[in-house]
């Protein structure tokens, strides 16, 4: 099998280069590392893509920019192509906001970019496109909720088994970065429902894993830890720290596209996530990892909540379990804690 991933230096590009070469499949990936323009030098994902280039047999890594609709034409007309992982995208609601013509050509035009040559070229492959529960918008925060002592939570029963794709994702506050990742989702949708092209949306929750290049304005727990090692500063925005997100490990997330990958159903769309389980407040998050490592954060409080930001969201994966029920979640978030914790002391943090 013939392995596409853009964004293939990133959490999920990257986990999926690891996980499609240890199956024996050919892997190319495309990463023109935006997110170190993006973000700066914490963002540079070089480090990974040299981990990439040393431990995976079957990886070809290719620079090239998916706004460059003449190129990705070009790939697809000239490379083998079984499987496409677009885990390519502008990740941060803040940075949408600023760089708005940035943020709407990587990941509408890029994604339509991909699309099409897709269905021109390589009609027969299977197209997971990576969205984000973002395209719900601040509906979620008009949920019934109740304030509890470390977190929030939903009030009603019939919520907490999580948040299913029924939920509307009109008449609601997106974001820049939201509107986006919603064009890019419906386009996929669409080119599944339209075209028959064998296309599969996943909305991801938390996607998190200890190759992730954590910062301020995207990678929540992995910023994070790295903030608790160091015992550096993190400013919590809004909600008094009680915003409860569920974690989902890259590796679980990357298994659930094979899953797909193998009886695919185009255009159907999966919430993805970590479940009830998984969830924590930030405040509890902060608890569970000075646990593991001993040390904490320094932490600020500002009360400006972030634009569109969820005060509480996890996953209810009932729809996808149903579908594809050999798929289990194998990383627990304690689990996933001690594994960006172990990342953070190979890379020279340590714990004190």
């Amino acid at each position: 099998m013939h392995v596409l991933v853009t964004g293939s230096s990133g959490l999920i590009g990257s986990e999926a280069v690891t996980f499609f070469d240890a199956m024996g499949c050919r892997v190319l990936g495309v990463d023109n590392n935006m997110r170190a323009d993006f973000f700066g030098e914490k963002g540079d994902t070089t480090a990974n893509r040299q981990r990439l280039e040393a431990q995976c047999r079957n990886f070809e890594h290719m620079t090239l920019d998916i706004r460059k609709r003449r190129d990705v034409m070009e790939l697809f007309a000239t490379r083998q192509i079984d499987l496409v992982i677009h885990a390519a995208a502008q990740p941060s609601h803040d940075l949408a906001a600023k760089r708005v013509f940035d943020d709407f050509e990587v990941n509408a035009g890029g994604t339509l970019n991909l699309l099409e040559a897709c269905r021109q070229h390589r009609e027969h492959a299977v197209f997971i496109q990576v969205s984000t529960n973002k395209v719900y918008g601040d509906t979620p925060n008009r949920l019934p909720l109740v304030e509890l002592a470390t977190r929030y939570d939903f009030a009603h029963p019939a919520l907490l088994a999580g948040i299913d794709e029924s939920l509307s994702i009109d008449h609601t506050t997106h974001s820049l970065f939201g509107v986006s990742k919603t064009a890019g989702d419906l386009l996929a949708q669409e080119y599944g429902r339209y075209f028959g092209l064998r296309t599969g949306v996943f909305r991801g929750g938390c996607l998190t894993g200890p190759q992730h290049a954590g910062v301020e304005l995207h990678g929540f727990l992995n910023y994070l830890v790295k903030c608790a090692v160091e015992e550096r500063p993190y400013t919590i925005f809004g909600y008094k720290g009680k915003q409860v997100r569920d974690q989902i490990h890259c590796h679980d997330v990357v298994n659930a596209f094979w899953h797909f990958a193998q009886n695919p159903r185009p255009g159907e769309v999966y919430n993805l996530g970590g479940g009830r389980d998984n969830a924590a407040s930030l405040l509890e998050c902060v608890n569970l990892i000075q646990l593991t490592t001993g040390t904490r954060p320094t932490l600020s409080y500002d009360p400006t909540n972030r634009i569109g930001d969820h005060i509480c969201y996890y996953t209810n994966m009932a729809k996808f379990r149903s579908h594809y029920p050999d798929w289990y979640q194998r990383y627990s978030l304690e689990q996933i804690i001690e594994d960006v914790v172990r990342a953070h002391a190979h890379a020279g943090l340590g714990t004190r």
